[in-house]
């Protein structure tokens, strides 16, 4: 199969990749990184796991590759900002620092090519659980960790039925009660902080759920992550911004060879 054409955009929004971690999805990251070529790339957070790398070392070739490709990227041109969030908080440490192309901050204000400026921030300081329960945090990611283990099992089974990846996580989340509610406080919370900071909208991570909605007239948009959703916020050079959600792209193509093939096949009958 051929290499997908490199798209070109202003600016590319990833966060929660989570590498060290088994349920990274580096490989889908990966195809990203190979489809779109960015002016700008903002990391918004939660890139390195470093809670689930000092319980063990995991990092396999593929997650490598994506490092790999960020810095070739940074290399011809590329500007990176890296935003830390509560996984890679080790990061903080170098706040304010410039590595060439690469600036580690806390938060950022972007403006996009029609004027319009965005709070970017991770968000988890506005995690109550994060913030001022750490304990409670670390038995959640466990949690988290398990139910992952359970969409690798589900997912295998769905491979070798031809379907598309699902997640069972992701799906469980979005119908508890109580995640719902933290959900919305979340978004709430950072909607007021984008308010105070006198920018149209905010641009966050952290919580694993994509999304772009009015909050009481400030735009909230979540990249989501690549663990679950694979899914990043895109801009424009028109100052446009959208959610792709690259699992969805890559089963529009397949379903749009099999019907080329199907077509191919019923004309040479």
């Amino acid at each position: 199969m051929s290499e997908p054409d490199m798209t070109r955009i202003r600016t590319l929004f990833i966060s929660d990749v989570h590498l060290g971690t088994a349920g990274c999805k580096a490989e889908l990251l990966l195809e990203l990184l190979r489809r779109y070529d960015a002016d700008t790339i903002y990391l918004v957070g939660d890139i390195i796991d470093g809670w689930r790398l000092k319980s063990g070392w995991y990092w396999p070739q593929i997650q490598n590759d994506v490092v790999q490709k960020l810095l070739r990227k940074v290399r011809k041109g590329t500007n990176l900002i890296y935003i830390p969030g509560n996984h890679d908080e080790f990061l903080r440490d170098y706040i304010g620092v410039t590595f060439g192309d690469i600036r580690i901050v806390d938060r950022a204000i972007h403006r996009t090519a029609d004027g319009t400026d965005y709070l970017v921030i991770h968000g988890d300081e506005f995690d109550v659980v994060v913030a001022h329960a750490r304990w409670l945090a670390h038995l959640g990611d466990w949690a988290y960790e398990t139910a992952l283990w359970g969409n690798g099992v589900l997912n295998l089974v769905r491979r070798k039925l031809g379907l598309p990846y699902w997640s069972l996580s992701a799906w469980a989340k979005l119908k508890v009660k109580n995640a719902v509610n933290y959900i919305g406080d979340f978004e709430r919370y950072l909607a007021e902080e984008a308010r105070k900071s006198g920018t149209f909208g905010v641009i966050c991570g952290h919580i694993h759920h994509a999304a772009d909605r009015d909050m009481d007239g400030v735009r909230y948009l979540n990249t989501g992550d690549w663990v679950e959703s694979c899914t990043a916020l895109i801009e424009e050079y028109d100052g446009r911004l959208s959610i792709l959600r690259l699992t969805e792209v890559l089963e529009a193509e397949r379903q749009g060879r099999a019907r080329t093939e199907a077509t191919a096949i019923a004309r040479a009958a």
